[in-house]
């Protein structure tokens, strides 16, 4: 029916005296192959790639090959280097825009990261407890193993950001390290660890469900003030959310207050080709109706539930899409502008350690990050 809508507009615009030229730009128009990177197999964001890839299959004749990650720094590489045009990824999207955590070492800092279409789901993003554990807030986690997964900035900042919101720190539990994040969450049904950060409708949560271990997670009410202060000051880009499904404790008659950000984020780099990138955003969002009942977490990439405020910038080319349908405002492009000039200014200063001649790694660490600090407080931005 949107499609419908859409080349009605179009017509419209003809008989307006745009030329033919004008509208065919508007047009979608994908290659015969496109390339993302992803969650690891069997994780909720690559199930929903999945999906999305059917449907532009059936409807443009276009392939998505998925390529799966298991940690932050192996789905960005592929992008960095070119090999995807895209990534359907998570927290760490602000982490290496920002050029910090992982993304603050000198192969990679500040990324001028761009966003197409996100979703944010009936689904939570919080920290999954194994029943047996006896956790019943999250305070009851001291003394408790918790799974820290290497390379993954938005998996142990999450974790570390709940921590903060029951008043603890990793120092509080007994941290048990992982190559990824499936690892993690089978460490969960071998009974290594007793809690993990993920998505309540990820596949890996359901395995614990089922398991003699059973899953629980904790709530987060909104109203706990010093909690959620707590809790941004670690990651601010976390927002109090409600989910009604996932696994465990979690229903529409038992909905959950707990926290969320949009996941999966499909990015991708600020010079990706703007044709590709339009008709990207465009394909996601006509084919909606044909993915949306493929998996319940798949209606977060409704036109409704958009984040076009979050803590990354939106693509021009992308905003050109959100524009045609009237969903992007003044604001959010005063919010956008404001984005892209934090970015500038990340880029500029980290330009200038090039010719900081340091050679441990730690060390061009922290000078990096004080740098950061400066540059982003000389412009009035907070670091």
């Amino acid at each position: 029916m949107k499609y419908e809508k859409l080349k009605i507009v179009a017509t419209a615009v003809i008989l307006t005296g745009a030329t033919l030229g004008q509208v065919l730009a508007a047009e979608v128009k994908l290659p015969a192959t496109i390339a993302w990177s992803a969650y690891n197999t069997g994780t909720t964001g690559y199930n929903q790639a999945v999906a999305i890839g059917k449907a532009l299959k059936d409807k443009y004749g276009v392939s998505l090959r998925v390529i799966p990650g298991k940690n932050d720094i192996s789905r960005l590489t592929p992008l960095k280097k070119g090999k995807v045009q895209f990534v359907a990824n998570g927290g760490a999207t602000y982490f290496a825009s920002e050029g910090i955590s992982l993304f603050a070492a000198r192969e990679w800092g500040p990324m001028k990261l761009r966003l197409l279409v996100s979703a944010t789901s009936d689904a939570n993003l919080q920290v999954g407890t194994a029943k047996d554990a006896n956790v019943k807030t999250y305070a009851d986690l001291k003394g408790k193993r918790v799974a820290y997964v290497i390379g993954s900035d938005a998996l142990n900042i999450g974790m570390e950001a709940i921590l903060a919101f029951a008043n603890l720190t990793w120092d509080d539990v007994k941290k048990v390290e992982f190559p990824g994040y499936g690892a993690s969450w089978k460490g969960m049904v071998s009974g290594q660890v007793d809690a993990a950060f993920a998505s309540t409708v990820s596949g890996p949560t359901r395995k614990l469900e089922a398991s003699p271990r059973g899953i629980y997670w904790p709530a987060m009410p909104a109203n706990d003030a010093a909690g959620w202060a707590r809790l941004k000051k670690v990651a601010p880009y976390i927002l109090p959310h409600t989910a009604t499904i996932g696994s465990g404790n979690i229903s529409k008659e038992t909905p959950l207050e707990g926290a969320g950000y949009p996941y999966p984020i499909l990015i991708t780099m600020a010079d990706q080709d703007a044709e590709l990138v339009y008709s990207m955003t465009k394909a996601i969002n006509v084919t909606f109706p044909d993915y949306k009942d493929a998996m319940a977490a798949l209606s977060g990439w409704s036109t409704e539930r958009q984040s076009f405020k979050w803590a990354v910038p939106h693509a021009p080319a992308a905003i050109k899409y959100w524009k045609e349908i009237g969903v992007w405002t003044d604001d959010m492009q005063k919010n956008n502008d404001a984005l892209i000039k934090r970015q500038d200014v990340l880029g500029t200063a980290w330009a200038t350690m090039k010719d900081k001649n340091i050679a441990d790694d730690d060390a061009y660490k922290a000078e990096w990050l004080k740098v950061r600090k400066a540059a982003l407080m000389d412009a009035g931005m907070n670091p």
